[in-house]
């Protein structure tokens, strides 16, 4: 009778013991917390996303109406849109300024230096 139940406990204790072994190991591999965590950060990423999406819309919605209800707001936007004057005006254009590459040291300013001879 002993033996019996001492077969018993060590029986469950091994269930016991691979139940816990399965269990850290789900949770450790791939579709486990590491996964969980990733989710997380996607979801946390998509609603900013989400967000920002939501501002621009609301403030497109804003600029269509100030232009259903300005004749003035409307008159400036064709006018942007389409590069035109009203007589007497003046346009400049500026150029844009140069774009420095980040990956090319930049010259120094100052005359230039004669060549080395060789």
């Amino acid at each position: 009778m002993q033996l019996h139940h001492l077969i018993r406990r060590v029986a469950l204790a091994i269930v016991v013991v691979l139940a816990g072994v399965y269990g850290y190991m789900s949770l450790r591999g791939p579709q486990g917390i590491p996964a969980l965590m990733e989710k997380w950060r996607e979801i946390r990423r998509l609603e900013e996303d989400n967000a920002a999406l939501q501002r621009e819309n609301d403030y497109r919605r804003e600029r269509i109406k100030k232009l259903q209800s300005s004749p003035s707001e409307q008159e400036l936007e064709i006018r942007k849109k389409l590069k035109l004057l009203r007589p007497g005006e003046t346009s400049f254009i500026l150029p844009d300024p140069p774009k420095q590459d980040e990956s090319k040291p930049v010259a120094p300013s100052g005359p230039p230096s004669a060549p080395e001879e060789k």
